[in-house]
């Protein structure tokens, strides 16, 4: 089954180099409505149980620190075909693979630190949005 929604979070690169505004204006303009919107800063716990299935891979560790090493953007976007279209908009996760315009060209600097997170099924998009929010946090 299909939905409307996909999870997003802006890392703590995109938020320390000041690209929240930039990156949510190239997420309007594709057309996606934000439903749910917060800044936060994830634990240790929580970073490690939202990239559990990670967690036997050589860099889980880097990755963990990384996401906890500032505050993050998480949101909700609603679109037709979100996860699909929202993948499309930001790009390969090696922003030197990534196509010209996609938003990990624009504002990633590396591999480890790509600017944004994007879920990569309509599963995993209720899941992390579900981490993330409450539901009177969505609208």
């Amino acid at each position: 089954m299909t939905t409307n929604r996909t999870f997003t979070m802006l890392k703590p690169d995109a938020v320390k180099n000041g690209h929240i505004g930039a990156i949510l204006d190239k997420i309007n303009a594709a057309g996606f409505r934000i439903v749910a919107l917060k800044k936060t800063q994830m634990t240790v716990a929580d970073a490690s149980a939202f990239y559990a299935v990670h967690n036997e891979r050589p860099f889980f560790g880097e990755l963990v620190e990384f996401m906890t090493s500032g505050p993050i953007v998480a949101a909700i976007l609603e679109k037709e075909n979100a996860v699909e279209d929202f993948r499309v908009l930001i790009g390969a996760t090696n922003p030197a693979d990534a196509a010209e315009g996609t938003i990990r060209k624009m504002f990633a600097t590396s591999m480890g630190e790509n600017a944004v997170h994007g879920s990569d099924s309509d599963e995993n998009a209720a899941i992390e949005s579900a981490f993330h929010f409450s539901g009177r946090e969505i609208f």
